[in-house]
């Protein structure tokens, strides 16, 4: 986290400094250790701080140095040497600081845990059992590049759809606003009676042109009430909810969920992980709905059931990855099977958006044309009766 501390040097000179620490004890004796008294000091943004790091790119770099025959701590003091981003340098200092003093790397991991995840400070735990660091963070990248792949892809597909919605209504909200009322203007001073559809369209134009302002600050008060709630509902996990309850998308939803927790599981099973300490780890990364669900079937596991059929009793499988889990749980490989059922997962998901994203771009389209047409077809309707009175 990110503090900014108010001190006084010895020569009675006030200096403000911005300081990464763990917590406002760390920051202060970071500053002390400088020589330095303070006065005040205060968390910048109250915002959670990741200095910076990025475990994918952190994780490669230090895979490449350990494939090369480095140590650990000669690893990380070649990643500081080359590093110029100060927060991630400091990240740096701390860990190779904590290997120094003798500690474990997953226990100085553990010691910035707020920008080393469990699941991360997980496979280099049980890493340093097998003695086998390289093949953990490989497995790990792997995870994660996986993850966003799915991610991206579901991101990809939902960008044009916005970018056609945004036109489309930008497009109609110049009509109403702006040409609506112009031929509102025309018509008035025709003295003919118009169609009951286009009055309809010509008032609601001038009102929009009366009213714009409060239009336009109406939709920002939207706007910002709709991100509130979306951000609410996303840290209290709703927003799965949500979306698991309509149709056609929530089975999707549910798909999506059960990939990533597979792909987890088996990350970890495959790292020598057991099962019940690896679904304690998955636990926190999955939705409320799930975390119920998961709750249970550990416990069942550890009564001794199968983790098929405790997964199965919780509606956490499909026909497909409960006959790929007996086929693990017969062969004794159970890693590779949760994640080929994570892999089969993926495929489905990717198949449906593809599908999806077929279907509904042409119909968005076809909307947004039959909105904008229909109201360039309310404003000229008054000249096609008048063309024909004149005919």
């Amino acid at each position: 986290m990110q503090y900014e501390v108010r001190a006084l040097s010895p020569d009675s000179m006030v200096e403000q400094l911005s300081i990464d620490a763990l917590d406002e004890a760390d920051a202060r004796r970071q500053v002390e250790a400088r020589g330095l008294f303070v006065s005040t000091i205060k968390r910048r943004g109250g915002a959670r701080a990741t200095g910076g790091i990025s475990l994918v790119l952190f994780s490669q770099e230090l895979l490449a140095l350990l494939s090369a025959g480095l140590g650990v701590v000669e690893a990380l003091e070649a990643l500081l040497e080359k590093e110029a981003n100060p927060a991630l340098a400091n990240v740096l200092g701390r860990l190779l600081a904590g290997l120094r003093e003798g500690k474990r790397f997953s226990s100085v991991l553990a010691e910035q845990g707020e920008r080393f995840p469990p699941l991360y400070i997980g496979i280099v735990k049980a890493a340093e059992g097998t003695s086998d660091l390289p093949r953990s963070l490989s497995r790990y990248i792997d995870y994660q590049q996986r993850i966003d792949a799915v991610r991206a892809k579901i991101v990809s597909a939902a960008i044009y759809p916005m970018i056609l919605l945004t036109v489309g209504g930008g497009v109609s909200a110049f009509l109403i606003t702006y040409v609506v009322p112009r031929f509102a203007e025309v018509y008035q001073g025709a003295g003919r009676n118009l169609p009951f559809m286009s009055r309809l369209l010509l008032s609601w134009g001038q009102f929009a042109a009366n009213h714009t302002a409060w239009l336009l600050a109406a939709a920002c008060a939207l706007a910002a009430l709709l991100v509130f709630a979306a951000r609410r509902l996303m840290r209290g996990g709703g927003i799965a909810g949500l979306l698991a309850r309509l149709p056609g998308i929530g089975e999707r939803v549910r798909i999506y969920e059960l990939s990533r927790l597979y792909l987890t599981l088996g990350m970890l099973a495959e790292g020598g992980i057991p099962i019940v300490q690896a679904i304690d780890t998955v636990r926190s990364m999955v939705s409320p709905a799930v975390q119920g669900k998961l709750q249970n079937a550990r416990l069942a596991v550890e009564s001794g059931l199968p983790l098929s059929s405790a997964f199965a009793a919780n509606g956490l499988t499909t026909p497909i990855s409960l006959r790929m889990l007996r086929v693990g749980e017969r062969t004794g490989d159970m890693g590779p099977m949760l994640t080929q059922s994570a892999a089969f997962y993926d495929g489905e998901i990717s198949r449906w958006i593809d599908r999806f994203t077929r279907t509904f771009e042409p119909l968005l389209m076809a909307a947004i044309g039959l909105v904008v047409g229909a109201i360039v077809v309310l404003l000229y309707m008054p000249i096609f009766d008048l063309a024909g009175d004149m005919s």
